[in-house]
């Protein structure tokens, strides 16, 4: 098993749990549409390119309607559990590790913490350690951040930190990796993080990232 898995695994079975109406973190989104979404990302990079908005996006939102229509429900939980299709890029050796550690986490905890009732999970030190190495990546979403930022992974001794964004003033955002990458990957109100730096500065991150 890996850590890839046992969140894919962990969300299939909670989206199961929840059913398709239930709510998710990502905005419009409900569990039936998150659960497409995680499918078409497998079995359709091809529709895949307008995810993240731009002039694609209306043909992303397409197929995925038409995937979670086809499958139904049920029919997207199993392929979730099944991995990526045999044909998939995701299913070379490694790639599934590598490219969809962070994503099946950020999704488990998006539907995870839409729930009123939800608490903090015990995450283990592997799985620590892998969310902390892929905050590398966070440059990509924070390049265009208005200050510099760091992030800090409090371990309750010396923080090892990590430069995202390199600017003046800088803000350093602190937390365990796993509130880091939720925060980094604009879960911010749901991801229980400090900050330090410049009073005006800490304003302006948190107005940019809300």
């Amino acid at each position: 098993m890996t850590y890839s898995r046992d969140e894919r695994l962990a969300l299939a079975d909670l989206l199961e749990r929840t059913g398709p109406e239930a709510p998710t973190l990502c905005a419009g989104w409900k569990t039936l549409d998150l659960a497409a979404h995680l499918v078409l990302r497998e079995s359709r990079p091809d529709a895949a390119a307008g995810v993240l908005g731009g002039p694609l996006a209306r043909h992303t939102a397409r197929v995925q309607e038409g995937i979670a229509s086809k499958l139904g429900y049920a029919g997207l939980i199993r392929s979730i559990r099944n991995g990526p299709p045999r044909l998939s890029p995701f299913a070379l050796p490694g790639i599934d590790e590598a490219a969809n550690t962070v994503e099946y986490f950020v999704h488990h905890e998006d539907v995870r913490r839409a729930a009123d009732d939800w608490a903090p999970r015990d995450i283990p030190d592997g799985l620590a350690d892998t969310l902390w190495r892929r905050l590398r990546g966070a440059r990509m979403f924070l390049r265009k951040a208005p200050v510099g930022v760091e992030l800090a992974r409090d371990s309750g001794g010396a923080p090892f930190r990590l430069t995202v964004k390199k600017a003046t003033p800088v803000v350093t955002v602190v937390g365990p990796p796993a509130e880091l990458t939720m925060w980094a990957m604009g879960r911010t109100s749901a991801a229980n993080v400090g900050f330090d730096g410049p009073q005006g500065a800490v304003a302006t991150l948190r107005a940019w990232r809300r």
